[in-house]
């Protein structure tokens, strides 16, 4: 990939970042005011979970979100630790990135867009997803469901 290419990727990658928290907010918005509706769009029961008894990659990503929004760090770190990484991937880019273009680029701190951050992320789903398949099949723990009754505790 030339740096015409790359730079064209990245500015498209901003723009993308500078919706993302509109969008954030209007879910965000449309879960407060009107909460069934947001639950009967995002709370769909997990089809691959449901047939075959496993989690599927993307089981508590859902939860991981509701639990960032409510500011427990650390409970979304266990339900999905992609959704944090994501976030901070996120964040980084966008910080330096807008200190960049404020600086009109003299201030070349822009995060450069590299295939090694989606191989980052496809690990930590491989590894979250083999984690709770394994403590669910070897020893018979459900650790979403424990995850969601010590929340329910608090």
């Amino acid at each position: 990939m030339d740096k015409d290419e790359r730079n064209r990727i990245e500015g498209q990658l901003y723009a993308v970042g500078i919706w993302l928290p509109v969008l954030g907010i209007g879910v965000y918005m449309l879960g407060r005011f009107l909460p069934s509706v947001l639950t009967e769009m995002f709370r769909v029961p997990c089809i691959f979970h449901a047939v075959t008894g496993l989690y599927c990659p993307g089981c508590g990503g859902t939860r991981a979100v509701e639990m960032l929004f409510q500011g427990e760090v650390v409970l979304s770190f266990f339900y999905h630790p992609v959704v944090l990484y994501g976030v901070g991937i996120y964040l980084w880019f966008m910080i330096s990135h807008t200190i960049e273009y404020l600086s009109r680029h003299r201030l070349r701190i822009g995060m450069k867009y590299r295939n090694l951050y989606l191989y980052l992320a496809l690990m930590i789903v491989i590894i979250n997803i083999a984690v709770k398949d394994i403590a669910l099949t070897a020893f018979h723990t459900d650790i979403l469901k424990l995850l969601d009754d010590a929340h329910a505790l608090v």
